[in-house]
């Protein structure tokens, strides 16, 4: 809403109400003298006179202080309704102006929100019906009798439901995220033993590549939750894998020092654009390459877009870091979590 807002300068509402009633009474008195003593009118026409002259000096001087309030009424009816997109014209320095920018970015918040619900509703919705279609395709061979349940087959309906799994695991995570209320519980964890673990499972769903562990001193403990930190090593291992060539290698190599533990994750894969270094911790960021976890995957194999953001988020609750590491070819991706002094 438009309109002129002669007071917007003054820092505090009560300076501007002090004002309107000052300037109300001055006006009012002068046109009672003026009425009297000039115009020779008698006191019952100066009198209602005055007054509508003060009512109208009000109505402009207040025209600029609640017209915020009416915007942000306004706005408030239309977010109801679903349109985030309204803002209100804040340019007062007081605290009605404090109020609608405070408003302006609860309402740029909430549009943010909205579009990553929708983009979220979207996202999930593509990467449940690829694997459901692709393991009902296998199932409905089966029942008919095209296709016998040759190992092959079996497999390939056990990838579909094993990606499904996952979606569901990182779904969830998601929501711990959300919630912010995941504990974290840290203790001295060993560090080859969790890479160990981790490894294990990551071959048994990517076994056209090699894994590489290197822990550095080979008894190295880390001051970490375990059950997270092995979380944010499956996860990059799972990327690192799906973006890697077949018969490529993905290098895990972990030093624990007085600062804390320091982790690389290395594949020879194609490797992330520079622009896109930090969008790849973005939930559903889909790479220059296709690919969903910042690059395409050579396989076809794709990903659920959450792995990277999951990984942050679990680095961040040791207040740990973590990011994407130049290098000539393939990714690298580096971890650094806190010791237990620092």
């Amino acid at each position: 809403m438009t309109g002129p807002r002669p007071l917007d300068r003054l820092r505090s509402i009560k300076i501007k109400l002090g004002i309107l009633v000052a300037v109300s009474v001055s006006v009012s008195s002068l046109m009672v003298w003026y009425g009297l003593s000039h115009l020779g009118w008698r006191p019952r026409y100066t009198l209602p006179v005055a007054v509508l002259v003060a009512l109208a000096v009000t109505q402009v001087l207040a025209h600029g202080m609640t017209s915020p309030l009416r915007s942000m009424t306004a706005a408030a009816a239309a977010m109801a309704r679903g349109d985030y997109s309204r803002r209100v014209r804040a340019t007062s320095r007081d605290e009605v102006g404090e109020l609608g920018r405070a408003f302006n970015r609860m309402a740029a918040d909430l549009e943010a929100a909205d579009a990553q619900r929708r983009e979220l509703i979207a996202n999930v919705s593509h990467e449940l019906r690829t694997p459901i279609a692709a393991l009902q395709a296998v199932l409905e061979n089966l029942v008919d009798g095209v296709a016998d349940p040759q190992p092959a087959t079996m497999r390939a309906a056990l990838d579909q439901t094993e990606r499904l799994g996952r979606l569901v695991r990182e779904l969830l995570d998601l929501s711990r995220i959300d919630a912010g209320t995941e504990p974290i519980n840290r203790e001295d964890v060993a560090v080859a033993a969790v890479l160990d673990a981790v490894v294990d499972e990551a071959r048994m769903n990517a076994r056209t590549v090699r894994f590489e562990v290197e822990v550095t001193p080979a008894d190295a403990t880390a001051w970490a939750d375990p059950a997270r930190l092995h979380q944010v090593v499956a996860n990059l291992l799972d990327n690192a894998a799906r973006h890697s060539p077949s018969g490529g290698t993905v290098r895990i190599r972990a030093a624990v020092d007085a600062h804390g533990l320091h982790l690389d994750v290395t594949d020879e894969g194609p490797g992330i654009p520079p622009a896109e270094r930090e969008l790849v911790f973005e939930r559903f960021h889909r790479g220059a390459g296709g690919g969903l976890d910042g690059t395409g995957s050579p396989d076809g194999s794709g990903g659920t877009g959450l792995g990277l953001a999951i990984a942050r988020w679990a680095v961040s609750l040791h207040d740990g870091h973590i990011r994407v590491a130049e290098m000539p070819t393939g990714c690298r991706f580096v971890v650094d979590l806190p010791g237990r002094s620092t």
